[in-house]
């Protein structure tokens, strides 16, 4: 198996220019979209199938020299170590590849949607025109052609990195510890903790605030417990039906006969 690749993105570096999310779509010929009203710079609410990077935009009242404060993120699906989309899934229609990452077989998914909400951070998204679910790949295509991403390759800031795992947790603690000398005391690595929440998070985030601060959740857990017992339940339901419907076609039957 080759090298786990990961995806580092510093929120320091980023000025919110967007360049990723368009060379998002680019590449992976996404249909544009009608922005919508979010309350701040950001055009989308959330990722949707059309948009599996999304660019946030947080602002917060600032102090005597700044009026206002921004806090930007270049948001992605975070190829988890236990991944809830994987897990949930019911066909095998999701899979991790040789490099870590966690992609969907658009010809085995059955458009059920357990992994929709077994993700954690909202990402996976259905397409009512394919009839199936779909996210990030970190372009999978590209990986094995040699390349990266298309949203690290144009990142102007180098805000977004590609590379092996280990190679860039080392450089993303450096850098945190290069912050925090210069004032940044709440920097702060999110996922790159392999023991951490979900195994590690194979697309991993410098914050410079609290996660919540950037729509992050503090402890992020797999509810796909809760989706897999769920359709045990409806499986057992429809066989319960099934098995009713069977009855009371026999007991017609034996009232046929016997009269």
């Amino acid at each position: 198996m080759a090298r786990t690749v990961a995806m580092f993105t510093d929120v320091s570096l980023c000025i919110g220019c967007r360049a990723c999310q368009v060379a998002c779509k680019q590449w992976n010929q996404l249909a544009p979209e009608e922005p919508e009203w979010t309350g701040s710079y950001q055009n989308h609410a959330t990722f949707t199938d059309k948009s599996y990077r999304l660019v946030r935009f947080f602002e917060e009242p600032g102090d005597d020299k700044v009026g206002m404060r921004w806090h930007m993120m270049s948001d992605v699906c975070k190829h988890c170590a236990q991944a809830g989309c994987l897990e949930a899934c019911p066909t095998g229609a999701i899979y991790r590849t040789e490099y870590g990452t966690v992609n969907i077989n658009q010809d085995i998914c059955n458009g059920c949607r357990y992994c929709v909400s077994a993700c954690p951070f909202g990402v996976v998204s259905f397409n009512h025109d394919t009839g199936t679910a779909t996210k990030c790949t970190f372009c999978n295509d590209r990986l094995h052609n040699g390349l990266g991403p298309a949203c690290a390759k144009a990142c102007p800031t180098e805000s977004i990195r590609f590379g092996f795992r280990d190679d860039l947790e080392a450089k993303a603690r450096k850098r945190v510890d290069e912050l925090q000398k210069m004032g940044f005391k709440d920097a702060q690595l999110y996922g790159a903790d392999k023991g951490g929440a979900l195994g590690g998070l194979n697309a991993f985030f410098l914050l410079l605030a609290k996660p919540a601060k950037y729509g992050l959740p503090e402890q992020p857990k797999l509810p796909q417990r809760n989706v897999v017992m769920d359709s045990l339940f409806s499986i057992g339901a429809a066989v319960a039906v099934g098995l009713g419907a069977l009855l009371a076609f026999r007991g017609r039957g034996d009232d046929a006969g016997g009269s």
